[in-house]
């Protein structure tokens, strides 16, 4: 079969499922979607709604703080049992100290009973901190949630029991949180071939061009709503920017139109002029040669400089009007070629981060598509570095999220400075960031991150006159002969999840 394009694809999926009379459903359309692609769709986990639950998981103690990196760890993997089991030990250490200590009875040892309800307790939490993040779209599932709710309440209720019940329910949720990405992945797609159809349609404008560039980087996972309102601020800007112009270019326009009009008018008086003119000198020069005495002859001259005077009047009149309406236009159209180069600066910030002005997700693809170009064509090395702030959650949450933005514009100064010119700084999401590295070896990349990590120790952030220590995890990857730059990252990114449990502050190699 031959190679279509997305949008001829797309075309014909919903061709089908108008013929097919299936509702249009973003899971019937992907399943159309590919059926005429003739690829598989691709199996999903809902790793930015699992991250976002992990995050918001207080760690308490040492046992809590482990199962989180555990947790973590597992969400990375995509492996549900490893999940499962990782929020069941959570809920074992939820107890502190003093709670223990309470149900412990006279003979030292701890109640099992009691424990057995906390953690039951714990467990029930969770899942309804995790309600949210799963919709309410199917009814079924929202009945299981409080049947297990209640179930786990129950007093006297053993654990074997409560692991019944939960395995079901596991498996349920599984299939819950895959309905959800689904829904979510189909709802980007169609909004991804929204934007590429109005790409299309507006080749040659580019500040509609950085609109739709900055929407289908909102449009591309991981998502968050710091990145959601970063693109609405701009496309703000942008929408203002463009009714400035297109108010400019009115004016413009109606100037032009008075220009010419004017033109015209003049065009016809001054040919009415003329006319009268020729006319006047016609009639005097007859009477120039009828006349027989130079009496009659000066009325006649006097007649015919007087028209003259009034056709140079006439002509000088008509230039400075016309001279000025040229003047009024010319500035309306050097207002609008300004108009448009703030356009191309503002679309230009499509690009960008907001908070930290590195490359974005959208940024960065352009540069590793450049990059992997130029390193394959040069038979050059080529690394990429992901790095995650460590305990950015509990510094936000001790100092503030306007303490946290500082902390990574501080984290981006410094880095800035560590790295080479030729090195590339992107923000990736949240606190995590990409560092492409051309020409660069492994050796020599992990280098590159280790002396950032120590210009960050002597370079601490100030937090009013706090002095704060900013850390990071990083994984580094070289990139293969035949390995594609996506299969790079995972690598990078696996590498900076052990770094994250065997200690964190540390740079391995992936």
């Amino acid at each position: 079969m031959l190679d279509r394009s997305p949008s001829e694809i797309a075309r014909e999926a919903f061709k089908r499922l108008a013929e097919k009379r299936l509702p249009p459903t973003p899971e019937n359309y992907q399943t159309l979607y590919h059926e005429v692609a003739g690829t598989l769709p691709p199996a999903h986990f809902p790793f930015e709604s699992l991250r976002q639950i992990a995050a918001a998981m207080p760690a308490r103690n040492p046992g809590q703080e482990k199962q989180l990196g555990l947790l973590e760890s597992a969400i990375g993997q995509r492996s549900w049992d490893k999940v499962e089991a990782a929020l069941v030990a959570y809920g074992g250490f939820a107890v502190g100290p003093s709670s223990f200590a309470a149900l412990e009875p006279a003979s030292g040892g701890a109640d099992p009973d009691a424990t057995t309800a906390l953690v039951l307790e714990q467990v029930a939490r969770l899942i309804e901190c995790a309600q949210p993040a799963l919709g309410k779209e199917d009814a079924r599932f929202a009945e299981q949630t409080v049947d297990v709710l209640q179930l786990l309440r129950r007093p006297q209720l053993q654990l074997r029991d409560a692991r019944s019940v939960l395995g079901n329910y596991a498996l349920r949720l599984s299939f819950a949180a895959e309905d959800q990405a689904e829904i979510r992945n189909g709802l980007l797609n169609l909004l991804n071939l929204v934007f590429e159809n109005i790409g299309e349609l507006c080749m040659d404008d580019r500040w509609m061009r950085g609109q739709i560039d900055a929407l289908r980087s909102a449009a591309t996972p991981p998502l968050n709503l710091r990145r959601l309102d970063d693109v609405e601020r701009r496309l703000k800007d942008v929408i203002f920017k463009q009714t400035e112009a297109k108010g400019r270019a009115y004016e413009a326009q109606l100037q032009m139109r008075q220009l010419l009009a004017t033109f015209v008018d003049r065009l016809s008086l001054m040919t009415e002029t003329s006319s009268t003119y020729h006319a006047k000198i016609e009639q005097c020069a007859r009477q120039i040669e009828q006349a027989t005495t130079l009496e009659e002859l000066g009325p006649v001259l006097q007649e015919a400089i007087s028209a003259t005077r009034a056709m140079a009047r006439d002509t000088v009149h008509s230039r400075d009007e016309l001279q000025a309406m040229r003047a009024k236009t010319q500035e309306a159209e050097a207002q609008i070629v300004q108009l448009h180069v703030e356009l191309d600066r503002v679309s230009a910030l499509a690009r960008h981060d907001a908070l930290t002005g590195v490359l974005n997700r959208r940024g960065l693809d352009e540069t590793l598509q450049r990059e992997v170009a130029s390193a394959r064509r040069k038979s050059q090395a080529l690394c990429v570095s992901l790095l995650d702030v460590d305990n950015f959650k509990r510094l936000n949450d001790q100092l503030g999220h306007d303490a946290g933005d500082k902390a990574l514009l501080h984290l981006t100064e410094v880095a800035r400075m560590a790295i080479r010119p030729q090195d590339s700084l992107a923000r990736y999401g949240g606190e995590e960031f990409v560092i492409v590295l051309p020409d660069t070896v492994l050796a020599d990349a992990i280098a590159i991150l280790t002396r950032l990590q120590r210009e960050l120790t002597t370079r601490y952030f100030l937090n009013g006159k706090d002095k704060v220590l900013i850390t990071f995890s990083a994984g580094v990857a070289q990139l293969g002969e035949e390995e594609a730059m996506a299969d790079a990252l995972k690598r990078a990114d696996a590498a900076m999840y052990l770094a994250k449990r065997t200690g964190k502050n540390r740079v391995l190699g992936g």
